[in-house]
């Protein structure tokens, strides 16, 4: 079934002493591109993530948000940056001294200066910790992939019954283009017997000039390829595997063919015709842009 490049996910696991959240969501992208939000600390998850989701996901923008929780607060310590904050409050009466300020800064006005408090946790096991993060993972890739996959459905039907729409304008094409060759030798013997009036007509000629005509406005070849090209477009459909890009270039293909009857075809209705199909084409490369 189809995904969809557009898709949220959100889990939440209490895990070993640790409470741990991933978000996941993704827009379109031509490529695979990844971004993390993931606290400083744990910074070594970024990687590893990025390769696992990866793994799950070939396509899109994917921007993760991970939090952690260390629930065991025995396992962390704050302590004070003594050189820096000497510095900051060293600062302070120097700015105090110089404009005549009151020095009524305390101990939290120094506290709230970046770094002038560290957190310092114990040595984590690195590994252990990934793999708790990777099976609350798990369950956000699983929700993010639900939604992308009920987006994919709306994509497949939409597309499935735009390919039809072109078959159906095909078959139209297919019947109606040996007509305007009937209809031109039509109009050439009338035009030529009102030219020559009740002289012998050369039918030779005139057999020879629809044969030109005939094979100047014959659109067979391109209708056979729309045809299998919309074929084609129907096995992407079913696939289970990435297919946007080929899906992408393969409506390049049916709009080419679409072209070249167009031009080819000296003939109102056809012409209408085409126009119908290249709006098709139109909206299902609009929708191709999605799929993953």
């Amino acid at each position: 079934m189809l995904k969809s490049m557009t898709g949220f996910g959100r889990a939440v696991g209490e895990i070993e002493g640790y409470v741990i959240t991933i978000e996941l969501k993704s827009v379109n992208h031509r490529y695979f591109e990844f971004s993390s939000r993931i606290p400083r600390q744990y910074g070594f998850l970024d990687e590893k993530l990025k390769s696992y989701i990866n793994s799950k996901v070939s396509r899109g923008k994917v921007d993760c948000f991970v939090g952690i929780e260390a629930l065991d607060t025995d396992a962390a310590e704050v302590v004070v940056n003594k050189t820096l904050a000497f510095a900051y409050v060293k600062a302070l009466k120097e700015l105090s001294e110089t404009y005549g300020l009151s020095e009524d800064y305390g101990a939290y006005s120094v506290a709230r200066f970046s770094d002038v408090l560290v957190v310092k946790k114990s040595e984590e096991d690195e590994d252990a910790l990934w793999n708790n993060v990777k099976t609350v993972c798990d369950d956000a890739v699983e929700k993010f992939n639900l939604m992308r996959l009920t987006e994919g459905e709306k994509l497949y039907n939409d597309i499935k019954s735009r390919g039809e729409n072109i078959i159906d304008i095909v078959s139209f094409i297919e019947e109606r283009s040996p007509q305007t060759v009937k209809e031109y030798n039509d109009k050439l013997v009338q035009r030529v017997s009102e030219l020559i009036g009740d002289a012998t007509l050369d039918e030779a000629r005139i057999i020879q000039e629809v044969a030109i005509y005939a094979d100047k406005v014959a659109v067979a070849e391109e209708t056979v390829r729309l045809r299998s090209h919309i074929d084609q477009l129907n096995d992407f459909l079913e696939s289970s595997e990435p297919v946007g890009r080929k899906m992408d270039f393969l409506i390049q293909e049916i709009n080419r063919e679409a072209n070249t009857i167009g031009s080819k075809a000296n003939d109102v209705e056809i012409a209408r015709k085409v126009v119908e199909i290249k709006a098709e084409v139109e909206k299902i490369r609009e929708q191709v842009q999605n799929i993953e």
